[in-house]
């Protein structure tokens, strides 16, 4: 599955899952990604729960024309550390309306342990071709 921004992928974040109302990206942490403590950075957890919500909805089939969207806002419980090893963040949509929808993501290690949640508001753009 190809991922086509930039950001995620210079932090060496994968997209793994994509369709209608979810999203899956996995990211394994590499030193670059640590804080001054040793722990995954908060600003990359708040990106990776970002992105998973953002991206479930927005999901486009391949004959329709890339939506593109914005964060209105996004409230995150940061519960546990994670020091190595490889972080999934899963999104998915609990309602859309018009143009804004509500979404919620959770950031696990590959055993399962929950490290951070977030749930947020997103507004839908225009859709745009994709070149």
């Amino acid at each position: 599955m190809q991922l086509r921004n930039p950001f995620l992928q210079s932090l060496g974040v994968e997209l793994v899952h994509w369709a209608a109302g979810a999203a899956e990206f996995r990211m394994p942490i590499e030193a670059r990604h640590l804080n001054r403590q040793g722990m995954l950075h908060g600003g990359l957890v708040a990106t990776l729960l970002d992105a998973a919500c953002g991206y479930a909805g927005l999901h486009a089939s391949e004959d329709e024309e890339e939506i593109h969207g914005v964060t209105v806002m996004l409230n995150i419980a940061y519960l546990k550390a994670a020091r190595s090893g490889i972080v999934i963040a899963r999104g998915r949509v609990n309602r859309s309306g018009r143009s804004l929808y509500f979404a919620e993501a959770s950031l696990e290690t590959l055993d399962g342990e929950l490290l951070a949640t977030a749930q947020g508001t997103f507004k839908q753009g225009e859709r745009r071709h994709v070149a």
